[in-house]
């Protein structure tokens, strides 16, 4: 059951690239980066999620840095 939802997730990034990637233009290449990294990375993400569900987030990395940020703003 695992496998099928790799393969969708494989999948939705797969028509995110084809639908995307001919829209930009030539020079783009900085958003072509851009896009490229962070497709990648959250395909990643996905997929290590779907292996370790119990792995932390992004939104913990978040807290985890802004929080301490937070209580000295409040003071």
């Amino acid at each position: 059951m695992r496998w099928a939802f790799i393969l969708g997730i494989a999948v939705i990034l797969a028509i995110m690239t084809v639908y995307e990637w001919p829209k930009m233009k030539r020079e783009m290449k900085k958003e072509k980066t851009a896009f490229a990294v962070l497709t990648v990375l959250g395909g990643i993400l996905a997929f290590l999620l779907m292996f370790y569900p119990e792995m932390p987030g992004p939104t913990h990395l978040m807290n985890a840095i802004y929080k301490p940020l937070g209580t000295i703003f409040e003071k």
